[in-house]
């Protein structure tokens, strides 16, 4: 157990979008983007938030960086509650707390110059400095991130994908942070310039001590770039544990559908393929109960009407769901 508090306390965070109409005087239909979500982040830690498309996980990212406001839940950094305050005092805090967007291309400004671009947070968040010292800083910071030379100079249209979310790193690291927020910062790009990337974060993360939540739909990314993983569904956290007790050994009949359509390129390793049944529910009217039960493979008929207990398969290791928990003998 870690002796120090959490760098990221959330607790029993949710959030619930009003939508469409309303008719004489009736309630609008509320989304359910995120329900009762609770998790910790340590200093220097990484944790991969994955889930499919609409589980809620890109909204928990801006909740957590201050872009949305929950609907309720509480969210603690370095032991300060920070979800009530208001955009002026969260100001503050942008200096500690960063983003890496998914579309590198629209999170810049096409009208600045890139220096202009890194500069920004260097000017709004540092000590007061002469030009001389943030160019020479700015040069620094795309050095870092792999740019080359001449690159303060043109704008974010005359580079590629990959060069652009460098940029997006680059401005995110320029401040000093102690967490960043990944929201799907590589899931634009290319195969290889895919790893590129990823491998450029986890040299930051290790060479300056940041925290990372990364966001992410890939699993094989994620199982090479993260130390815990939290599996989401429908606004709900389904399991969270530790990266090779996931991988290793996963509880929540979810997480394991999700490894059984990771490729594995070893031809003798070939892993049985689950398939689920119908489509996600509506997030509108989240089924009852187990939210994943109307599609899991093993579900019982509890799963059906009452709130998943929590288990626990191994140490640090959380899954919500009925089913038992293996013996020991077979977990060791």
């Amino acid at each position: 157990m870690p002796t120090e508090p959490a760098l990221l306390d959330i607790r029993n965070l949710s959030k619930h979008f009003e939508t469409g109409s309303s008719f004489f005087g009736n309630r609008r239909p509320v989304v359910r983007a995120v329900d009762d979500v609770s998790l910790t982040l340590q200093r220097g830690e990484i944790l991969a938030v994955v889930g499919e498309s609409g589980c809620g996980k890109s909204t928990l990212g801006r909740m957590i960086a201050g872009l949305v406001r929950p609907t309720s839940g509480e969210v603690h950094f370095r032991g300060e509650r920070i979800d009530q305050l208001s955009p002026a005092a969260f100001r503050r805090l942008r200096q500690h707390i960063q983003v890496i967007f998914q579309d590198p291309f629209s999170s810049l400004n096409p009208r600045m110059r890139v220096r202009d671009i890194i500069a920004e947070p260097l000017r709004n968040f540092g000590p007061r400095q002469s030009r001389a010292e943030i160019a020479r800083q700015v040069d620094m910071l795309l050095e870092r991130v792999g740019l080359p030379e001449g690159a303060a100079g043109r704008h974010p249209h005359e580079f590629s994908g990959g060069q652009r979310q460098r940029i997006g790193i680059a401005r995110a690291i320029a401040p000093g942070p102690a967490l960043i927020v990944c929201d799907e910062a590589v899931s634009a790009l290319d195969v290889s310039v895919k790893a590129q990337i990823v491998n450029l974060l986890l040299d930051l993360q290790r060479d300056l001590g940041l925290a990372l939540l990364f966001i992410s739909h890939d699993l094989a990314i994620v199982e090479h770039a993260s130390d815990r993983i939290a599996v989401m569904y429908l606004g709900k956290v389904m399991e969270v544990g530790a990266r090779r007790a996931l991988f290793g050994q996963p509880h929540h009949p979810y997480t394991e559908v999700l490894l059984s359509a990771v490729p594995v390129p070893d031809p003798d390793r070939r892993r049985n393929r689950i398939i689920m049944q119908g489509d996600v529910p509506s997030p509108l009217a989240p089924p009852p109960g187990c939210r994943f039960h109307t599609r899991c493979h093993r579900a019982l008929p509890q799963c059906r009407t009452a709130a998943p207990p929590l288990r626990q398969p191994g140490p640090a290791h959380d899954s919500f769901c009925f089913l038992p928990v293996p013996a020991v003998e077979s977990r060791t």
